[in-house]
C-alpha cells in the first residue's frame, strides 16, 4: 500500500517494505526522519534509534511533534500519514521541478520495461465507447434485462442473466435451474414497518426480498456443506484387524 510513495521519496526497497515487520516499521521511520523529514536535531534523533519496548512512545511522541491527526489510528494509518507527509516535503522542497510533470509528460518517459502483448481482446476493448454502450443496450433488449443509466451496471445484470440461465447446466436441465410459478406480488406484501413514503416502502420490500434470496443462497451452500461432510463420517473405514478381544 505504500509502495508508490517510497518509491516516490526514493526508498532502497518500496516493493519489499513488510507492514507486519516491527524491525522493518522502524527502519523505515529513521529513514523518514533522517532523509526527507529532518524534524530533529541529528543528536536528537537517538530515541528513534532504540530497539527496545519504549520505541512505541517515542513514535507517539514523534508523531505529535509533526501534528500528525492520526491519534488513535493504526499503525498502518500512521505510517500512511508519516509517509505522505515526507512526500509533501519533497515536493515543497523542489515544486518547479515537479510543476510540469503531467500526466502525459510521464507516459511519454521511456522506461525499460519489456512489451507484453495479450491475447485477450477484452484487454483491447474500450469500454467508454458509443459502440460498446449500444451492444449492451441491444443484449439488454434481447435478454428482457431493465437498462441502468449506467451501462456497466446494466452489462453485471446481463452477465448474471447469462450465467444462471444461459449456462450448458441450465440449457440441459431447464427444469432444475429456471425458476417457474407465479411471481410473487411484492408490491402487496406487509413490510413491516411504515417509511412515510410509499417509493420507499416500495424499495425497502425489494431490498427485503433481495436479502431473503441472499440468505437462501447461503442456507443452500452451508446444506451442501452439511451433506458433503455426512457422506464422509457416515461412512467410515474400519479396519476389524486393528480390534482386541479381552487383554
Amino acid at each position: 500500500m505504500f509502495k508508490r510513495k517510497l518509491a516516490a521519496l526514493d526508498h532502497h526497497a518500496p516493493d519489499s517494505f513488510n507492514i507486519n515487520d516491527e524491525r522493518e516499521i522502524r527502519n523505515l521511520v529513521l529513514w523518514l526522519e533522517n532523509q526527507k523529514i529532518r524534524r530533529y536535531k541529528i543528536e536528537d534523533r537517538a530515541p528513534l534509534q532504540a530497539t527496545g519496548p519504549e520505541w512505541n512512545a517515542n513514535f507517539e511522541k514523534y508523531c505529535k511533534d509533526l501534528a500528525s491527526p492520526i491519534a488513535d489510528g493504526s499503525m498502518a494509518e500512521k505510517l500512511e500519514w508519516l509517509i505522505g507527509y515526507a512526500v509533501s516535503l519533497e515536493y515543497s522542497d523542489d515544486a518547479d521541478k515537479y510543476k510540469g510533470q503531467t500526466a502525459e509528460n510521464v507516459s511519454k518517459i521511456v522506461v525499460n520495461v519489456p512489451k507484453v502483448e495479450s491475447s485477450n481482446p477484452l484487454d483491447n476493448m474500450d469500454f467508454e465507447s458509443p459502440d460498446f454502450k449500444k451492444g449492451i443496450l441491444a443484449l439488454a433488449q434481447i435478454l428482457d434485462v431493465t437498462p441502468h443509466p449506467d451501462h456497466l451496471v446494466t452489462l453485471k445484470a446481463v452477465s448474471k442473466v447469462v450465467r444462471e440461465r444461459l449456462s450448458q447446466e441450465a440449457l440441459d436441465k431447464p427444469n432444475n435451474i429456471i425458476v417457474k410459478g407465479k411471481p410473487f406480488p411484492f408490491q402487496e406484501a406487509d413490510l413491516g414497518f411504515d417509511m412515510g413514503d410509499y417509493v420507499l416502502n416500495q424499495a425497502a420490500k425489494i431490498l427485503r426480498l433481495l436479502y431473503i434470496h441472499d440468505l437462501r443462497d447461503l442456507q443452500t451452500g452451508i446444506n451442501e456443506t452439511i451433506v458433503a461432510v455426512q457422506s464422509i463420517t457416515a461412512d467410515p473405514k474400519t479396519d476389524t484387524k486393528l480390534g482386541q478381544v479381552g487383554r
